[in-house]
């Protein structure tokens, strides 16, 4: 599960790269109960600014500017010393894509690739910890990476945050899936997984890995029957899987990918 007692490695953080901050503003409210809050006094294009649920921060949202990137969500992970994670990252074989950078006190982050080009950042805090709402209906529940290659992403994370993995094969043949743990926590602080596909399984990211969100729902198919209905599409599910719940992965209208899971009733 994952916590607002952000300790290292673990995800902290959320924002997504638009092309229209309007539009997906309205989207995910309409999926998720999110409230839109601009930065500044709100006017002009509207370039970005957070997501609130019952008044707590889930998430951010910015414009997309990056010449040939694609909307997606990006996940970051809480870190003591971004400039040592960068170092880290470096030794590894992964690109900095943005060096480690102050904001106004709140923390210092920077963005990466892996060495197969799976984008990530972290988040070093200052006055600002992270999301406040976490493992809830409306927010951030669950992280996933998809690459072509399992084991040589288990080799780099975990040289960079220290995580520890435990292998689960799925249901069906359909392989294995990697349970990602903080170090030095116990199970019960896994917060995500890590999934092996052919690589023209990864064609939403041009071949590459990508990460995306997991979002807690109280009724998966209602979620997805409001994706479908504001312009997203479903590229997987509803589907039940045991002992995780029933979930549907998706694609906002424009085609950033997150899942949505309703948790085993218990």
């Amino acid at each position: 599960m994952i916590t607002t007692d952000f300790v290292p490695g673990s995800p902290c953080w959320l924002d997504l790269g638009a092309p229209d901050v309007r539009a997906a503003a309205a989207f995910y409210g309409a999926v998720l109960g999110w409230e839109y809050e601009p930065m500044g006094d709100g006017g002009g294009d509207m370039e970005g600014g957070v997501f609130r649920k019952d008044g707590k921060t889930v998430a951010g949202l910015g414009k997309l500017t990056e010449q040939g990137a694609r909307p997606a969500w990006m996940i970051y992970h809480s870190v003591p010393d971004a400039d040592a994670t960068t170092e880290a990252v470096r030794r590894g074989g992964g690109t900095v894509r943005v060096p480690p950078t102050d904001l106004d006190g709140w923390g210092r982050m920077a963005q990466y690739s892996d060495p197969l080009g799976g984008q990530f950042a972290v988040w070093q805090p200052g006055t600002n910890q992270g999301v406040e709402l976490v493992d809830q209906p409306g927010s951030l529940c669950w992280t996933e990476l998809y690459t072509s290659d399992a084991t040589a992403a288990k080799e780099f994370y975990g040289d960079v945050f220290g995580w520890r993995f435990s292998d689960m094969e799925l249901p069906g043949g359909g392989g294995t899936y990697a349970l990602v743990t903080p170090a030095g926590q116990p199970e019960e602080r896994m917060h995500g997984g890590v999934m092996e596909l052919a690589a023209e399984n990864l064609a939403l990211a041009g071949g590459r890995p990508y990460w995306h969100p997991v979002f807690a729902v109280d009724d998966c198919d209602a979620a997805v029957a409001r994706v479908t209905e504001h312009g997203g599409s479903v590229q997987m599910g509803p589907d039940d899987a045991e002992g995780v719940g029933r979930l549907a992965v998706c694609l906002d209208p424009s085609n950033a990918d997150f899942v949505v899971l309703t948790p085993p009733r218990s």
